[in-house]
């Protein structure tokens, strides 16, 4: 059995790299994949606290952020698809749409 602190240890690992790509990267795509890295890190501490303490409760949360997460995908990327036929561009530096 895999001890609690190593799965912790790798989803922090995954959140920290979800993070650096949302900060680092100026692609739209990258920083989509990014949150959703974030996410599943997420996903994989819930999984951790609900093994370590013999409950259902992380599990409950985990069916709902994989909701969230896919609504989210279907909406995100329909915004991108459509801020892609316009500006020509995935470069997150040149999307001023919602400025004055």
């Amino acid at each position: 059995m895999i001890p609690v602190e190593h799965i912790l240890l790798l989803s922090a690992a995954l959140f920290s790299i979800g993070v650096l790509g949302v900060m680092l990267r100026r692609n739209v795509i990258v920083i989509f994949m990014s949150i959703e890295l974030m996410l599943n890190a997420v996903n994989l501490s819930f999984v951790t606290f609900s093994r370590g303490m013999d409950s259902m409760t992380g599990v409950i949360f985990i069916f709902f952020i994989i909701v969230v997460a896919a609504a989210e995908a279907v909406v995100g990327l329909s915004i991108i698809l459509s801020i892609f036929r316009t500006r020509k561009t995935l470069n997150i530096d040149e999307f001023n749409i919602l400025k004055w």
